[in-house]
């Protein structure tokens, strides 16, 4: 997630510092790269660079083919169906043998455990208000099919027709479908897993057990035929075709008559695989076709980019600050707006960035474009989001929005002393108890003036934070959350 504009020199704490060691899920089960250039489900690659830098994110895993194996039909044949419970971009779309400890359980039972173990914000709605009227609406999303197609030289899928290329996806609102086209190519969208995936989660997110089962139950749904069609052994893309018209006319039937809204409207939150697959294809159709732009940066300077991953991201704002839906975050040095973007769809919060390298502000306000295009599609409302561009230090804006902050991100990973230094004469205008998060801590060991004000105003926590949960290392690492006192 964004982080511009970085570098500094502070070293940790004096003080007492409790320390805390960050117990995450298996790595299996973690987002292990950033929601970039990895395709969504299945566009991947892993992050291995331990310098700041985009390039992490240019390129993607080999993938010999977009059909199933021979082998993977038939471990997929002696499973059970399961609750998606994460969104890998670099694992099939239907999940793994070990993911499910209760393989009958229904989707819609899982969502609701998985409700229960975080605090639940009655004052979120998630349902659009505009997602859900009497006329089909036209959402102006960037569509797959203008990212990889045959007309940007993407080769069809194997035994696909030319009249077989073209294809539609319904999603969970009274939008027009999204275009795709049956084709394949390393780094691009891939049309078959992205599909297979928006099926498993309008299925775990907005549907009840009962109603879920055509979707995604294993013996006979929508999706076990699609994924059947798509195995090496079968490749019938007519197969896949026809359960996917199916889908989308069940769908949009549930739509029509109040079901979908009637769910969405129970819920408070959405599952961070939703979140984060969301957010990936919005980054996907937005930043990745572009992202060479991000590599034009100066070393040594507070100009460096790198990203928090959807993973970290929600641990920082989910569980550890527990953000609501009535607070502010603010990102000084948004970078392409990644961070801001996902606090507005998971915490539904009001959420502010500001960055002022001009290549990442203009990929920035693309993905707010998309990001606001795709929630409606999907029907689902988030907080409101204001990008700013300029200096952090002299923007009015973000100046005034400081006052009024919850919880700040700055990742000054890369910031210079003097811009740290900076931060903390900002802080002085915070409020008691507004959260900072940060990559280096604002309190060190120098016995300087400025450290002595941060000192003063400021409690500090020291944490260490997952592998692969950065987009510039593999490794784990520091971060600290402050506390205006």
């Amino acid at each position: 997630m964004g982080i511009f504009n970085q570098k500094s020199k502070l070293k940790p704490a004096p003080q007492e510092i409790r320390v805390e060691k960050v117990i995450v899920p298996s790595k299996s089960r973690l987002s292990s790269t950033p929601n970039t250039l990895r395709p969504p489900l299945s566009h991947h690659h892993k992050s291995t660079s331990p310098r700041l830098s985009p390039n992490p994110r240019l390129s993607r895993t080999k993938s010999a083919s977009p059909y199933l194996s021979s082998s993977d039909e038939k471990r997929i044949a002696g499973r059970k169906r399961k609750a998606v419970t994460s969104t890998p971009r670099d694992s099939p779309a239907f999940g793994n043998d070990s993911d499910s400890e209760d393989g009958d359980s229904d989707p819609f039972q899982k969502r609701m455990r998985r409700s229960e173990s975080r605090s639940i914000d009655l004052n979120r709605k998630l349902r659009h208000k505009k997602a859900f009227g009497a006329e089909t609406r036209d959402s102006r999303i960037i569509h797959a099919a203008d990212v990889a197609s045959v007309a940007t030289k993407c080769p069809p899928i194997a035994g696909a027709k030319p009249d077989e290329i073209a294809i539609e996806l319904q999603y969970p609102s009274r939008c027009k479908r999204e275009r795709y086209e049956l084709v394949w190519q390393k780094d691009k969208i891939d049309a078959v897993k992205d599909i297979l995936a928006v099926v498993e989660h309008v299925a775990e997110t907005y549907l009840t057990d009962s109603e879920a089962k055509p979707f995604i139950d294993h013996n006979a749904s929508f999706r076990r035929q699609m994924e059947r069609a798509v195995t090496e052994k079968y490749r019938d893309v007519a197969v896949f075709r026809t359960a996917l018209r199916n889908y989308n006319d069940k769908l949009l039937e549930l739509v029509e008559n109040g079901t979908v809204a009637k769910n969405l409207e129970g819920l408070h939150h959405l599952p961070p695989s939703l979140v984060s697959f969301i957010l990936t294809q919005v980054y996907d159709r937005t930043v990745a076709p572009k992202v060479e732009m991000l590599t034009k940066y100066e070393m040594g300077s507070d100009n460096v980019y790198g990203e928090l991953l959807h993973p970290f991201v929600t641990k920082l704002l989910v569980e550890q600050t527990k953000m609501t839906s009535d607070q502010v975050f603010i990102d000084l040095g948004s970078g392409v707006g990644n961070v801001v973007l996902q606090a507005a769809l998971e915490i539904g919060c009001r959420s502010y960035g500001c960055e002022m390298m001009e290549n990442a502000c203009n990929l920035a306000e693309a993905q707010e474009k998309e990001f606001k295009s795709r929630c409606l599609l999907w029907g689902v409302a988030h907080g409101r989001v204001h990008l700013e561009r300029g200096d952090f230090r002299t923007s009015a804006k973000i100046l005034e929005k400081l006052k009024e902050a919850d919880v700040i991100l700055v990742n000054n990973k890369a910031f210079t002393s003097t811009l740290n230094d900076a931060l903390i004469n900002m802080f002085l205008d915070l409020k008691k108890g507004c959260k900072i998060i940060s990559l280096k801590s604002f309190v060190h060991e120098n016995k300087t003036a400025i450290n002595d004000v941060a000192n003063s105003i400021l409690d500090v926590q020291h944490y260490r934070y997952h592998e692969n949960w950065v987009s510039w290392a593999a490794a784990e690492g520091d971060y600290y959350i402050s506390t205006k006192k």
